[in-house]
C-alpha cells in the first residue's frame, strides 16, 4: 500500500530535484477533499514531459526502476517501483504556453487534454501539494464500467463539492 507519508516524501523529493508534479487518481481525490479515505495502491503523478529524463534519474536514485510491460505503456504513461513495491504511475504532460496541457495516449496523435484551470492544490496529511481539480478528476472517470473504488472517489467528490457525477 502507498501511505501519506511515502506520497509527501517523493512528492518532496521531485520538487527538490526541480521536477513539477501534479498528483491524481485516488490520492488526488484524497487531497482535494484534504482527509485519506481509503488505502491507495500506488501514486499517480502528472509530470512536465520536458523534465521526464530529470524525474526518472531521481527516482532512480531513490530506488525506483522502471517496470516493463505495463499497459497502457508509453507514450501515454509508465510505472516505477521500488523494493517496498511502491508504484509510481507517471503520466508525462506537454504544457502549452496558456498553462494547459496534453497528454500523448498513443502513438496516432491521440490526446487527453488538460486546461489550465485543472491544476490546483489539496492537503494530504496537513501538506499542500499540487494535484489535479475535481472536474477534472470526474472527466477522466468516465467510459469504463467502476469499480468500487471508483464509487467511493466520485461519491466523496459530489459530497464536498457538490458535483454532478455520472455514477
Amino acid at each position: 500500500m502507498f501511505e501519506a507519508g511515502e506520497v509527501l516524501r517523493v512528492s518532496a523529493l521531485l520538487r527538490d530535484a526541480g521536477c513539477e508534479v501534479w498528483i491524481g487518481g485516488g490520492w488526488g481525490i484524497d487531497a482535494l477533499v484534504g482527509r485519506i479515505t481509503r488505502e491507495h495502491r500506488d501514486l499517480d503523478l502528472l509530470h512536465r514531459v520536458e523534465q521526464e529524463p530529470l524525474l526518472i534519474g531521481t527516482l532512480e536514485a531513490a530506488g525506483f526502476v522502471e517496470r516493463p510491460g505495463v499497459s497502457p505503456g508509453r507514450p501515454a504513461r509508465f510505472v516505477m517501483t521500488d523494493r517496498d513495491g511502491h508504484d509510481l504511475d507517471l503520466h508525462p504532460l506537454l504544457f502549452a504556453p496558456d498553462g494547459s496541457a496534453v497528454q500523448r495516449i498513443d502513438t496516432d496523435g491521440g490526446t487527453l487534454s488538460y486546461p489550465a484551470d485543472c491544476f490546483v492544490t489539496g492537503v494530504i496529511d496537513g501538506v499542500r501539494v499540487p494535484c489535479l481539480s475535481a472536474g477534472r478528476q470526474v472527466h477522466f472517470h468516465q467510459g469504463y464500467e467502476p469499480g468500487d473504488q471508483d464509487r467511493h472517489d466520485m461519491a466523496l467528490l459530489r459530497d464536498a463539492f457538490g458535483i454532478t457525477t455520472h455514477f
